[in-house]
């Protein structure tokens, strides 16, 4: 499995009622693919990073996303 660092931004993000909200954006360092999730606080980062995981474009990649 391999450590993959992501780099994790404070971004607004449309909610279902189309209001803006504040979030997180994580940004994969090797495919720049991302993730969002609402919120700024520490499981909003862990989410946006498993958001990340779970839309990877490399089918069946074992990564484990990091802040860094």
């Amino acid at each position: 499995m391999a450590r993959i660092t992501c780099t994790i931004t404070e971004v607004e993000i449309e909610n279902d009622n189309g209001r803006l909200v504040d979030g997180v954006e994580a940004t994969c360092s090797q495919c720049r693919n991302t993730g969002q999730a609402y919120g700024t606080h520490d499981g909003s980062r862990t989410r946006a990073l498993m958001v990340m995981k779970e839309s990877c474009p490399r089918k069946g990649a074992k990564n484990f996303y990091v802040e860094g």
